[in-house]
């Protein structure tokens, strides 16, 4: 609220300095009782900032748009970033907890949602990525924006190229591009992934597909399957392991081998030594099986009544109902 002589629609003078509200930016002000910490009270308060022309982008505009795993914190889980305001040169300047930039704009990379300005989805996720800390936290961001059906591998990669030539972080976002999944359901999965097949040296894997017996069964839907070698992996987080979640995991585990499909679990405490997680990668492959797909017990190939939901596009052609059906997202 801006002051208000009369107190009416926003505190006065004297009220602005008294204990009771607090300033969040240059004219504007909210009561001190009100909750802070909310990534979506902190997009508001930057959003009130911005002049007729630019937005919010970034983490910030991904969030607002409905992307759950974007809730504007650093990599300590704890720090709060900035929120991005995409604007002309000059037009305003950045302030404790918003970052203004400047970069070229187009009214066409901008739309309004829920009152607010915000660039649009494959706009904000290539800024994410360009000055992300890593080529893996700019991949990671890239399939977390695929995973709530914002944006597409293929629309990032031709948002990038050549459109792109000449901005900052553009090198990384363009080599992050072909690494993303648009079916991960967790960072963790995705840094799974990376590791199998950047680090491990193995051919990429599906995430998330699911797995039938032969005559059309689904057996599960292991976070890592190499369909080659024949192996499941899982991250298991600490959700995983207790209580009737842990139970749930190991009946699939013994499915999944009792169709012939090898298995290894990564958790929480592995991430701290990355060569035991490749390692145990590479001992789960050279015991699978290695089965012709003519001899296989399972198959990737789903009855004719499944609906397939492993793309962002398959999972956009859905109707309401089958959303709220068929994405059922565990937690990982």
């Amino acid at each position: 609220m801006r002051r208000d002589p009369r107190g009416l629609t926003g505190p006065t003078k004297g009220q602005a300095r008294g204990p009771h509200w607090r300033q969040t930016s240059r004219g504007h002000h909210l009561p001190t009782d009100l909750e802070l910490s909310q990534p979506g009270q902190r997009i508001v308060e930057a959003g009130v900032l911005l002049p007729s022309y630019g937005g919010v982008t970034g983490w910030a505009a991904l969030h607002w748009m409905g992307a759950q795993w974007f809730g504007g914190l650093a990599d300590d889980g704890e720090t709060l970033r900035d929120v991005d305001l995409a604007v002309r040169h000059g037009d305003i300047r950045g302030q404790a907890g918003i970052h203004v930039t400047s970069e070229r704009l187009t009214g066409s990379e901008f739309e309004v949602v829920d009152g607010l300005s915000v660039s649009v989805p494959v706009r904000s996720i290539l800024f994410e990525m360009r000055y992300a800390g890593s080529d893996r936290a700019a991949v990671v961001a890239l399939s977390m924006a695929a995973a709530d059906d914002l944006v597409s591998v293929d629309e990032a990669a031709a948002f990038a190229t050549p459109g792109l030539n000449g901005w900052i972080g553009v090198p990384q976002a363009r080599r992050a591009i072909p690494l993303a999944k648009e079916n991960c359901w967790s960072p963790q999965e995705v840094y799974m992934c990376l590791q199998w097949e950047l680090d491990a040296g193995f051919p990429p894997a599906l995430c998330n597909h699911p797995v039938f017996d032969r005559e059309g069964r689904h057996i599960g839907t292991p976070d890592l399957l190499d369909v080659e070698a024949g192996v499941a992996g899982e991250y298991d987080s600490a959700l995983h392991l207790g209580g009737k979640r842990r139970a749930v995991d190991l009946r699939r585990e013994d499915d999944f081998r009792r169709v012939g499909l090898e298995c290894f679990s990564i958790v929480t405490a592995d991430k701290t030594n990355p060569e035991r997680i490749v390692r145990r990668m590479a001992e789960t492959r050279a015991r699978a099986r290695w089965e012709a797909e003519s001899t296989r017990a399972w198959t990737v190939v789903p009855p004719p009544r499944w609906v397939p939901t492993v793309t962002v596009a398959q999972r956009r052609a859905l109707s309401q109902g089958q959303r709220a059906r068929f994405l059922r997202r565990r937690a990982a």
